[in-house]
């Protein structure tokens, strides 16, 4: 069975930006992410979902 689940990251930071939104972006561009498998669950693909912060 092929399925889509979500996994919310905690991230505690303390940051010299002064505006949280380019801590969070320069956190979303610089990230790398790995999630692997386990003998029962093969992972296919993993992403993480910017926040679009700014307009």
């Amino acid at each position: 069975m092929e399925d889509r689940i979500f996994l919310l990251v905690k991230v505690t930071i303390k940051t010299t930006h002064s505006n949280i939104h380019d801590a969070i972006q320069e956190l979303q561009s610089k990230t790398e992410l790995s999630v692997s498998s386990t003998p029962n669950v093969e992972v296919l693909q993993t992403k993480i979902i910017e926040l679009n912060t700014k307009n």
